[in-house]
């Protein structure tokens, strides 16, 4: 059931003016006004200069379209076309801007629109906040991209980027036996991995990963959204990645610096990132007669993550959730591993691996069931030994959780993945070109909503 305030939102939208704060455009506006109503409000400017972002392509049709306007944006300058989906805070709607010229005509934005009166009654605000503030930091090809920040006393609007391939949850549904072949599953699954590698270098656990939130952009390479649920840290006090010289895979070497790690001291409210370290002693004894000697392995590893963000939080989706956060042990950057697990698994299977018949089963298979695979389909026993290491229980012991992306990177089922190349690997699927009557009727998949965003 819709939030009551999304019935009147289309109507109050073509009322309503908005601070305006448009992020890395050659010239960033920043918007500042004093007023007595909404209906009446006086502008005052002040301007800065940047640049866009590295990632997106200088002609980007989104970027042009916005610094085609040469007067501060506000809502008189966008055209809300349709509404995309709904979310637990807001409401998406497909937009452009209104007075785009020749060259901006083909930018469609997602935008996010919220009632900030009804979030604040909810205790959501810090969500909205948090999402906000993340979407501001990002900068890379498989996260969003945020093109302006419009505020007013009322709402908060976000113009994103808009996906037109749907989501990956929409995608399988149009598979064959409503699964995805090996090909499509590694080419999502390593795309997947790099995106959460970045987010945990900027000391952000995602926490929400699954197929309804990874969406397919026009070239067919995916983009991660929503990021209410995700947990940001200050990396003021953090310890920078390191890089290992000489890192040997089977027989870590920590740095000489290397000091046990205390027992850590956390709060529901603190966040802590201690040093990026390889661990000194190994449970494991190898014996000597069966030990193999060490590959050679030329040049440094690079390990970008914080190992151990901490929150007491218990969210995310019930399929998804890890053990510590149903647990209530405390949870770190490992959870986004064992997300990752049962991604891959619904990815292969169509299904995930410990739903029960209600929510309150599905959490207690995930804390006592042990994994199972269905007999069909079959998939690659390499598929499933990175299924199986990135759903261990223990979070200590998940792959993932001591050298972060770089150990999963390493595992054999990803042996052909051109790290370095990734977005010049050919997608499974490029979305047909996209129209405006595609998406108000689009009926490939009945019952099952869409989201573009």
């Amino acid at each position: 059931m819709e939030p009551p305030w999304l019935d009147d939102l289309a109507d109050d939208l073509q009322s309503i003016s908005f601070n305006s704060t448009t992020t890395n455009t050659t010239t960033t506006t920043d918007i500042n006004r004093s007023t007595s109503s909404e209906s009446e409000a006086t502008w005052t400017t002040s301007t800065s200069t940047t640049t866009t972002k590295p990632h997106t392509p200088s002609n980007n049709p989104c970027w042009t379209a916005i610094r085609a306007i040469n007067t501060p944006l506000s809502l008189t300058d966008i055209h809300f076309i349709h509404r995309l989906g709904s979310g637990d805070i807001g409401s998406v709607y497909l937009a452009k801007l209104k007075h785009s010229s020749a060259s901006g005509s083909a930018a469609v934005f997602a935008a996010k629109v919220m009632n900030k009166k009804e979030i604040a009654s909810r205790n959501k605000e810090a969500r909205a906040n948090t999402e906000k503030e993340i979407l501001q930091v990002l900068n890379h090809p498989f996260c969003p991209t945020l093109y302006a920040s419009l505020d007013s006393p009322k709402w908060s609007c976000m113009l994103t980027e808009f996906c037109p391939g749907g989501d990956l949850h929409v995608l399988r549904q149009r598979q064959p036996c409503k699964r995805f072949p090996e090909s499509a599953v590694r080419f999502y699954a390593s795309e997947v991995v790099v995106a959460l590698e970045y987010l945990h270098m900027l000391g952000i656990v995602y926490r929400d990963l699954k197929p309804e939130n990874v969406l397919v952009r026009s070239d067919g390479h995916i983009m991660l959204t929503d990021f209410d649920l995700s947990l940001k840290c200050d990396l003021s006090t953090s310890t920078p990645a390191q890089v290992f010289t000489n890192y040997n895979h089977q027989n870590p070497t920590p740095p000489t610096n290397h000091r046990p790690l205390d027992p850590l001291k956390f709060t529901s409210s603190s966040c802590i990132l201690p040093n990026c370290i390889v661990p000194s002693v190994t449970c494991f004894h190898t014996m000597r007669k069966h030990k193999k000697k060490p590959a050679n392995h030329s040049g440094p590893e690079f390990v970008a993550e914080p190992l151990d963000v901490r929150s007491m939080s218990f969210v995310g989706t019930h399929e998804y959730l890890a053990p510590e956060i149903i647990s209530g042990e405390g949870h770190g950057s490992a959870v986004d591993w064992w997300t990752l697990g049962i991604f891959i698994f619904e990815l292969f299977y169509g299904v995930t691996p410990f739903k029960g018949m209600y929510n309150e089963l599905t959490l207690a298979n995930i804390v006592a069931r042990a994994l199972e695979f269905p007999k069909e389909p079959m998939i690659p026993a390499m598929a499933k030994d990175l299924i199986s290491q990135l759903l261990v229980k223990d979070p200590d012991r998940r792959m993932g959780s001591t050298m972060g992306a770089s150990a999963i990177k390493r595992h054999p089922f990803f042996h052909r993945v051109n790290w370095a190349l990734l977005r010049c690997t050919p997608p499974p699927f490029v979305p047909p070109p996209f129209s405006h009557e595609d998406v108000v009727a689009d009926h490939g998949c009945p019952g099952t909503p869409v989201e573009y965003y």
